[in-house]
C-alpha cells in the first residue's frame, strides 16, 4: 500500500468519525418531535428497498421481469413467507432455497 493511499484512509476516517461522533455527541442534547421519530421509522425499509429491488429486477442493465430471473422468483417467495410468518430466518431460508432451485432448474433446460 503506498502512502497516498493511506493518507486516503486516514481522511476518510477522520470525516467519517467526525460527523457520526458530533451526532453522538449531541443526541443527549438534542430532543426530537415525536412526529420526527414517528418518520424515522420509515428510513431502515426505505434504505432497504432502494437496494434490494435494483439487485433483484436489473441484470446487465436492463429491467428483467419474467419467469426466468430466479432473484425475483427467490424474493417473491421471501416476501410471501415474511408477510405469512413474520420469522426473518425462515424468511431468508425460504428465499435463498427458491433462488437456487429456480436457478438451478433454470440452468438445467
Amino acid at each position: 500500500m503506498n502512502p497516498n493511499e493511506l493518507i486516503l484512509i486516514a481522511g476518510m476516517t477522520l470525516v467519517t468519525f467526525s460527523i457520526r461522533y458530533f451526532l453522538l455527541a449531541m443526541s443527549g442534547k438534542l430532543s426530537l418531535s415525536p412526529r420526527l421519530l414517528q418518520t424515522l421509522n420509515y428510513v431502515p425499509p426505505a434504505v432497504l428497498t432502494a437496494i434490494v429491488v435494483p439487485a433483484v429486477l436489473i441484470a446487465e442493465d436492463q429491467l428483467w421481469l419474467g419467469l426466468g430471473n430466479p432473484r425475483l422468483i427467490g424474493a417473491i417467495a421471501a416476501l410471501g413467507v415474511g408477510l405469512w410468518r413474520k420469522n426473518l430466518l425462515l424468511t431468508i431460508m425460504v428465499g435463498m432455497g427458491a433462488f437456487l432451485l429456480w436457478q438451478a432448474v433454470d440452468l438445467a433446460n
